[in-house]
């Protein structure tokens, strides 16, 4: 076969790979970034795009010049290397080339990052806390508060159960990517976000806004985003932070301003309701109902939905000296923790009527018959002990 017709052959098969591989390939999977619905995720596809088209060129370019060498100017067909050394004109091609293409990409990444980077001017502040393993969105300028846990169908479904059928799982919409309290955001509206850790790194990721920032404890990075389209938003933790590191999802929800500021008007009722329902007296049924509630968004994580824990790693409920010991002991180990064990201290986490109402539902399930209840003036006096 001649050179000329190896070169058109090798030019025909390459066509027809970049013509026909990119849509066979996009037929069985997404492995292509997503334009996102924020303009500086939209800015960020298109530069990775426009560098994936220049190395795609420059590749084929070198493996073409490689690939026409190596079949014409083998030894076997007795070809003489070149003689010339040191060409300036080759210096100069090959030094003004990649210059050219560096200047091509770095100006309009330069620009998105100064973009990515413009804090000024926010309508909405949120600081976002990274914990093991939820994350907590404090809205500096209304008040509201509050924790963002892995949904309670994902925990039903037996999430981190070793058990667990795969097509148990397939039946639970958005399994471990769903939440039981979504950050809620008005529609193009400036959102700057204050990102910093409570006690290991995390990292607040959500594709389709264009934001990925560590959550760093003792520090705090800032990020922001506007989005221009109604809908839920889904992310993760992108930084490995332990055990429950699969089981910290995030959801943005983006909604008008008119149903934004319903949804504010709600949070401050319900952040007034919790207040008050501290000197509240709660039956038994009731602290049972939301006791299992908070337990499968705070505690089963580590000790499993069936509170059998992990063996040599998490301690079971059943038969606990925690659990079967006197009350006041339980609810000091769930409000300071243990130190010295994974035990957290869930006294800045939950509320008073949220820990006497997991403890009461940990003291009477799993197997434990203690019969007693703990109410929200007994979580109080533990931490007033403790303060003197």
């Amino acid at each position: 076969m001649s050179a000329s017709k190896t070169i058109k052959s090798l030019v025909g098969l390459l066509g027809a790979v970049l013509t026909f591989a990119p849509a066979a390939a996009m037929a069985g999977y997404e492995l292509n970034l997503h334009p996102g619905v924020t303009k500086i995720s939209h800015e960020i596809y298109d530069l990775h795009m426009l560098v994936l088209w220049i190395v795609t060129i420059v590749g084929i370019l070198v493996f073409g010049v490689m690939i026409y060498s190596i079949i014409n100017h083998r030894k076997s067909k007795g070809v003489t290397p070149a003689s010339f050394h040191e060409s300036t004109t080759v210096e100069v091609i090959w030094t003004v080339i990649p210059f050219v293409i560096l200047v091509a990409i770095a100006v309009p990444a330069t620009k998105t990052l100064l973009q990515m980077d413009d804090m000024s001017n926010p309508d909405v502040n949120i600081k976002v806390t990274g914990w093991q393993w939820k994350w907590e969105y404090d809205y500096l300028d209304n008040g509201v508060r509050f924790f963002s846990n892995l949904a309670d169908s994902s925990v039903k479904a037996g999430a981190g159960a070793v058990e667990t059928k795969s097509e148990d799982l397939a039946k639970v919409d958005h399994y471990l990517r769903d939440v039981d309290h979504p950050m809620v955001v008005p529609v193009g509206k400036k959102v700057r976000l204050l990102i910093t850790g409570a006690d290991v790194i995390h990292s607040w990721w959500v594709p389709k806004l264009g934001v990925k920032h560590d959550a760093i404890p003792g520090h705090i990075n800032e990020s922001w985003f506007r989005a221009d389209k109604v809908g839920f938003y889904r992310g993760q933790c992108a930084e490995l932070c332990g055990k429950g590191h699969g089981y910290m999802p995030i959801v943005v929800k983006v909604v008008s301003e008119a149903d934004y500021q319903t949804w504010l008007g709600k949070q401050k009722q319900a952040a007034m309701a919790a207040a008050q329902s501290t000197n509240k007296v709660f039956t038994k049924e009731e602290l049972m109902k939301h006791g299992e509630k908070i337990y499968n968004s705070t505690c089963a994580a580590c000790h499993q939905p069936n509170g059998k824990g992990l063996p040599g790693v998490f301690p079971a409920l059943f038969g606990s000296k925690t659990v079967d010991g006197p009350i006041e002991g339980h609810l000091h180990t769930v409000v300071f923790g243990r130190p010295g064990t994974a035990m957290q201290a869930f006294g800045k986490q939950l509320s008073p009527v949220d820990i006497a109402a997991v403890v009461t539902y940990e003291r009477n399930s799993f197997g434990n018959h203690m019969g007693d209840m703990a109410q929200p003036s007994d979580v109080v006096a533990v931490e007033n002990q403790k303060s003197k």
